[in-house]
C-alpha cells in the first residue's frame, strides 16, 4: 500500500512538473513573439499564486521578462510619439520593482545546504536603476490627477526600495536628491488620504526639506488631532511655532488649546514669544487681549462688560492688556482711539460678536467678578482681524 501511494505521488508530481514546463514554454514563446505579453504575464502570475511554484526561479525570471518587454515597447512608443497609455508605462515599472524585490528576497534564502546563491541581483538592480525615475514620475502623474492613493503607492515604492538589499550597491539616500521631495509628496498624499500612518511613514526624510517644514508640521498636527493623539498634536504645534512664530496656523491653535484648559499662563508664554519676535503682530496682540480678558488674575474689571468694551475700543496696535485699563464711559475723551474710525468700528463689531457668541458666563469666586470662560478661539477671529490691518 505504501508503494502504491508513493507511486501515485511521484506520478502526480511528474504530471505537475510537466504541466509547469508547458506553461513556462508557452509564456516564453509569447515573449519571443512580442505580442499578447499581458497573457504571458498572467500565466506566470497564476503559477506564483500556487505555493508549489513560488520557489521556482524560472517562473520569476519569465514573469520579469514578460513585464520588461511590455515596458520597453511602451517606452519606445512614447519616444516615437505614438499613442500609448502613459499610466501603463508607470505601472509596468512599479510592477517590475515589486516583483524583483520579492524574487531577490527569495533568492537570498539559503538552500538545503545552508548556502546563499544570488544570481540575478546585479542584473535586476541595474535594470531597475535605469527605470526608477519613472516610478517617481508615476507618483507625480497621479498626484496631478489628485489620485492620492495611487500617488502614495508610487512614492512609497520609490522611497522604500532605497533600503532594500536588492539596491545595496546604490546608495540612494546619499546620491538621490529627489528622495526628500518624494518623501514630502508622500507625506502630503497621506495627509489628503486622512491616513496618519501614511502621513508619518517618511516624515524624517521629508523634514529635511527646510523650505516646507511649516507645511509638514501643519499636516502632521492635523492628522494627529484627527487620530486623537492630543500630546503629539500639541508637540507638532510647538515645533511648528518654533519654526515660525508668525505662522497663523500654529500660534492661534496653541493659544486656544491652553485657554480652553484655563492655562492662561502657558498661553501667555507663547504670546510673549510671538510679540518678542514681532511687536506689531496683530494676531498675537489680539490673543494677548483675549487671554487677559478671560483670565481671573491681575487688576481686573468689576464685570465682564468693561472687559469687552476695552476689547471693542482697544487699539490693537498697542501692547497694553485691556484688563489693566480703567473702565471708560462711552463719552470719555480718554478712550484710546485707533488710527481710523473704520478700525474702531470694526473692533467694536469684533467685541460685540464675541460677547454674544454663546460663551458661558462663570462666576469667579476669588474676586467676585463674572468672566467668560477662556474658550476663545483665536483662530476663529484671525480672518476678521486680518482685515483690520488693511484699514
Amino acid at each position: 500500500m505504501k508503494r502504491l501511494f508513493l507511486a501515485l505521488f511521484l506520478a502526480s508530481l511528474a504530471i505537475s512538473i510537466t504541466a509547469q514546463r508547458k506553461v513556462i514554454d508557452q509564456a516564453e514563446t509569447i515573449i519571443k513573439s512580442g505580442k499578447n505579453l499581458d497573457r504571458a504575464e498572467k500565466l506566470m502570475a497564476d503559477l506564483l499564486r500556487d505555493s508549489t511554484y513560488r520557489l521556482n526561479h524560472k517562473v520569476w525570471v519569465t514573469l520579469v521578462e514578460a513585464i520588461k518587454v511590455q515596458y520597453d515597447q511602451g517606452n519606445q512608443k512614447l519616444y516615437l510619439r505614438q499613442n500609448y497609455d502613459t499610466a501603463a508605462l508607470f505601472n509596468n515599472a512599479k510592477k517590475l520593482l515589486l516583483y524583483c524585490e520579492q524574487f531577490d528576497s527569495l533568492e537570498n534564502m539559503p538552500n538545503k545546504k545552508g548556502k546563499v546563491r544570488i544570481k540575478y541581483r546585479a542584473r535586476h538592480a541595474a535594470m531597475l536603476n535605469a527605470m526608477r525615475p519613472n516610478i517617481y514620475n508615476g507618483g507625480a502623474f497621479y498626484l496631478r490627477k489628485l489620485d492620492f492613493k495611487n500617488a502614495w503607492l508610487y512614492y512609497d515604492a520609490y522611497l522604500d526600495c532605497a533600503g532594500q538589499p536588492l539596491f545595496a550597491d546604490y546608495p540612494y539616500p546619499v546620491t538621490d536628491t529627489l528622495m526628500i521631495k518624494a518623501a514630502y509628496r508622500a507625506l502630503y498624499c497621506g495627509y489628503r488620504l486622512n491616513d496618519l500612518e501614511k502621513t508619518m511613514k517618511y516624515f524624517d526624510i521629508a523634514y529635511q526639506d527646510s523650505l516646507r517644514r511649516e507645511n509638514i508640521m501643519q499636516y502632521v498636527a492635523e492628522r494627529q488631532l484627527q487620530h486623537g493623539d492630543t500630546t503629539a498634536y500639541v508637540e507638532a504645534l510647538k515645533k511648528g511655532f518654533a519654526l515660525e512664530p508668525r505662522n497663523t496656523f500654529f500660534f492661534p491653535r496653541l493659544v486656544d488649546y491652553y485657554n480652553m484648559r484655563q492655562q492662561s499662563d502657558s498661553a501667555t508664554i507663547f504670546i510673549d514669544n510671538a510679540l518678542r519676535g514681532d511687536s506689531t503682530n496683530y494676531l498675537a496682540l489680539f490673543a494677548n487681549s483675549m487671554t487677559a480678558a478671560s483670565s481671573s488674575h491681575g487688576s481686573c474689571c468689576k464685570s465682564t462688560t468693561p472687559c469687552l468694551r476695552h476689547i471693542a475700543i482697544w487699539d490693537w496696535r498697542t501692547t497694553t492688556r485691556p484688563c489693566n485699563l480703567k473702565p471708560l464711559s462711552s463719552t470719555s475723551s480718554a478712550a484710546p482711539r485707533s488710527k481710523s474710525k473704520r478700525s474702531t468700528n470694526s473692533l467694536r463689531k469684533v467685541g460685540r460678536s464675541w460677547k454674544y457668541s454663546g460663551r458661558k458666563l462663570l462666576s469667579n469666586k476669588r474676586n467676585g467678578c463674572p468672566h467668560y470662560t477662556p474658550f476663545i478661539s483665536i483662530s476663529t477671529w484671525e480672518k476678521s482681524l486680518r482685515k483690520l490691518t488693511k484699514s
